[in-house]
């Protein structure tokens, strides 16, 4: 009888599938990656610009009880933006300010920092109180009468 030998050979193909499946995952990484940065990555902001100003809105002068028995008197003027036609109501404003300023003690307003700082929270508050979706239609507030007695 006959030997028969069956000699195993190895196989070329299974090194380049090996190969192929490397090269493969190494895109779908790479791929992956650069997609994940991509979505992912902080958006630039886009700064709006700066609010152009408009129409300047004195109001009258209002006397506000701070504490113990002292009181401010307060004029106030509204710088409106080019986003609205005619001055705005000032009436928000009034409202916020003696909101604002109710019950203070006299001392906290008579320094120049103090009074600085209160004045900052107010302009925001009025600046958020007269924007209407994103139309902002006051920039800023300007005290033209301060007076505590």
């Amino acid at each position: 009888m006959a030997k028969t030998t069956t000699e195993e050979t190895p196989t070329k193909g299974g090194r380049k599938k090996l190969i192929m499946i490397v090269a493969i995952a190494l895109v779908a990484l790479v791929g992956g990656g650069i997609g994940g940065y991509l979505m992912f990555a902080p958006k630039k902001a886009t700064a709006e610009p700066a609010p152009k100003p408009g129409v300047v809105a004195p109001l009258d002068a209002i006397t506000i009880n701070l504490a113990d028995g002292h009181y401010l008197k307060l004029k106030m003027t509204l710088q409106a933006t080019t986003e609205v036609a005619e001055a705005p109501d000032g009436s928000k404003a009034l409202d916020i300010a003696i909101e604002e300023y109710s019950g203070r003690k006299m001392d906290e307003l008579m320094s120049n920092a103090e009074r600085d700082r209160t004045k900052q929270d107010l302009v925001g508050k009025v600046v958020k109180a007269y924007t209407v979706g994103k139309k902002q239609q006051v920039m800023d507030i300007y005290f033209t009468t301060f007076v505590i007695q």
